[in-house]
């Protein structure tokens, strides 16, 4: 019984150890990411950078390739071309045929609710969400919330017709293992950012 029980007391801390192991190494990843956002936004090499011939914005796989600000989180996230587990231990993963701002159309970020969206459901209706990328700021407000089954697969619709921004996360955000459900937060873009403003006042 003793050998037993041992044996559950070590594979317990080797889960734990794990567990610790994969969260440091995820926020590691994620710095590097923020770093590598920050330059290419700040210096980009050039403001066409990842620009196809049609004015589309399509960067590399696993590509840090901008910044999203939350302002009520006080938060800089890096974005990351790609929504693998790979690109997704990097930072917000953009995902691969959805749109990018200025392009009219659905803009779909997700992120881990235990690493780069532990506050998600801090958010409120009106908060700003601003992304940045080599070709410029654009600022969005949040409209509206929702709860989906984690294969609901209605919210990514990839259209052209409008831009919107979708945040989404796991749910519930103090799940342990596989959540079963999707926190999905919607925004709409302004049509005049803040500085814009105080410049023409």
């Amino acid at each position: 019984m003793k050998k037993l029980s041992y044996l559950f007391i070590i594979v317990g801390l080797c889960i734990v150890g794990y567990a610790v192991w994969e969260i440091v190494d995820t926020k590691m990843q994620t710095s590097n990411s923020l770093a590598e956002a920050q330059a290419i936004v700040t210096s980009p090499p050039d403001k066409e950078v990842y620009k196809e011939e049609d004015g589309t914005f399509k960067p590399p796989i696993g590509e840090a390739v901008g910044i999203l600000h939350i302002p009520r989180l006080e938060a800089d996230l890096p974005i990351v071309e790609g929504t693998d587990p790979d690109d997704l231990e990097k930072g917000v993963g953009h995902y691969k045929g959805s749109y990018y701002p200025d392009e009219n159309g659905q803009i779909v970020l997700s992120g881990h609710r235990d690493t780069v969206f532990r506050k998600a459901g801090e958010l409120e209706l009106g908060d700003s969400l601003e992304v940045k990328l080599p070709y410029g700021d654009f600022e969005y407000e949040i409209i509206d919330t929702k709860i989906v089954e984690a294969d609901d697969r209605s919210i990514i619709t990839l259209q052209n017709e409008k831009e919107e921004l979708i945040l989404t996360t796991c749910y519930p955000f103090s799940y342990v293992g596989n959540a079963p459900q999707r926190y999905i937060i919607y925004a709409k873009k302004k049509n005049v950012k803040i500085e814009q403003t105080i410049q023409l006042l």
